[in-house]
């Protein structure tokens, strides 16, 4: 069994429920996670996607932080070719410099997900290539090595001791392993790809001054509830919307599982729905302290990063609690 648990909150707006209730839904299962024992809470970042309230993950670090006292908060994550190194450096050590020993840096290499946002954002998709590159200076900024300007300073970064992890999209894992930091990898419905990351990266890793050996957080939706049908249940309103999106071209805000259960789909909208439902962990709770244990054989993975999204609060706070209950977690 893992026993170290986090979770990463995308900032799902639902229908009747606008962006602004979105954030404030996020900082309030933060303030939750906190009370069961989770060990860190993460946000993300996406542009321009319609559904998701989270835009801004070191804005949205900040507030989680602040309605918290212990858990550990940071990025799941800084989509670093979105970004200047500098800027993302002087972000997370104002973070830290406000909530220090608590602040995590999660990075990934994606760019917005359409023409029009990657525009917006000055960037397109070669930037991704140079995420090793970006990497390099963003961790220079904070030891303070960086050479490439060497006039400017990260102010008040520069010095502060700010954890890195690396999401493993393309290329992740071996960038993770060459810099000698933390991979995570999801995720769990492709268990084999899991699997096959996770080695590589463990053959491939070196030694660093943020960690002396591999250090793995497997990622993926958990749904825990009282019977296998309630825990499938929790899983409807994100399996639909993923449907939707990839026929229709937006991600919709959640819809009440009912509602789903009742729509009317085309064949290719039910293939979707049916495949997005496909492989994800939920039952009851000694269902899924079974699959948990063969995550755990399978992977040896260090720690379990939860990415549950639902339209039921109160199913998916019920869920987290059962969660907690079975790999022992200590308020």
């Amino acid at each position: 069994m893992i026993r170290t648990l986090s979770i990463l909150d995308r900032s799902r707006t639902r229908r009747g429920h606008p962006a602004p209730q979105a954030l404030r839904d996020t900082v309030a299962l933060a303030r939750t996670a906190e009370e069961l024992g989770y060990h860190r809470f993460w946000v993300s970042e996406h542009h321009g996607v319609p559904g998701v309230a989270g835009s801004a993950p070191a804005v949205l670090a900040a507030a989680v932080a602040g309605a918290t006292d212990r858990i550990r908060v940071g990025t799941g994550g800084v989509m670093l070719p979105n970004h200047q190194p500098l800027v993302v450096a002087e972000q997370f050590g104002v973070l830290e410099s406000l909530f220090p020993g608590r602040i995590d840096m999660g990075l990934g290499r994606s760019v917005g997900f359409t023409n029009g946002i990657r525009r917006a954002l000055g960037r397109d998709t070669g930037d991704a290539d140079r995420f090793e590159e970006q990497l390099t200076e963003l961790l220079g900024w904070l030891d303070g090595t960086q050479q490439a300007h060497p006039e400017v300073h990260a102010r008040p970064a520069e010095g502060l001791r700010i954890p890195a992890y690396v999401l493993a999209t393309g290329e992740g894992a071996g960038i993770a392993a060459r810099a000698g930091l933390p991979l995570v990898v999801g995720d769990l419905r492709s268990r084999d790809r899991v699997t096959a990351v996770v080695d590589r990266y463990r053959e491939e890793f070196r030694p660093s001054a943020a960690g002396a050996g591999p250090y793995v957080v497997v990622s993926g939706t958990v749904a825990v509830a009282e019977t296998a049908e309630e825990a499938r249940r929790i899983l409807l309103p994100e399996a639909w919307s993923l449907a939707h999106s990839r026929t229709r071209g937006s991600f919709p805000p959640l819809r009440p599982a009912e509602e789903v259960e009742a729509l009317t789909m085309s064949p290719k909208e039910r293939e979707l729905y049916e495949g997005a439902l496909t492989g994800h962990i939920h039952g009851t709770e000694e269902q899924v302290a079974a699959e948990l244990s063969r995550v755990a054989e399978q992977t040896g993975a260090d720690e379990l990063l939860v990415t549950t999204s639902t339209y039921d609060r109160a199913a998916l706070l019920d869920s987290y609690a059962r969660l907690a209950r079975i790999t022992g977690l200590r308020p």
